[in-house]
């Protein structure tokens, strides 16, 4: 999330996920808010393009969503939430599918590269769900 153009950081903090904007290099700070950040492909990093998704791992995922049970799973874009749920499609928002009692939510993909389908709502929608920013 430490592209110039990607809008996870602005977008936790005006949605009230934090109480101030972090930097990429302060990611470690989430923990202090009760965010914490996991891939589905591990090892790789860029735009979806650049990524194997033939690698990814969501059994993993789900052994640590079980062992840690976070109140909400969100993914950053519809192309995790997807290979999570070995789904051809999903919709933003809240899913029907939980992993125990984790509720999984899949929001508009913070990329610079997905600006043509952003929306900040579901965002919103998430910072609701989970209550906003707390310390």
């Amino acid at each position: 999330y430490a592209g110039p153009g990607n809008k996870f950081w602005p977008t936790l903090h005006e949605v009230g996920l934090t109480t101030r904007r972090l930097s990429p290099w302060e990611y470690c700070e989430l923990l202090k808010f009760g965010i914490g950040l996991t891939d589905v492909v591990k090892g790789q990093a860029g735009s979806d393009t650049d990524i194997d998704f033939g690698r990814a791992l969501p059994d993993d995922v789900r052994s640590k969503v079980s062992q840690f049970t976070p109140l909400v799973l969100a993914f950053n874009g519809k192309k995790a939430a997807k290979v999570f749920l070995n789904s051809q499609e999903v919709q933003y928002g809240l899913q029907l599918t939980t992993v125990g009692s984790t509720r999984l939510f899949v929001a508009p993909s913070t990329s610079g590269a997905a600006n043509g389908y952003w929306s900040i709502d579901p965002w919103r929608e998430l910072a609701q769900l989970v209550g906003g920013a707390t310390l």
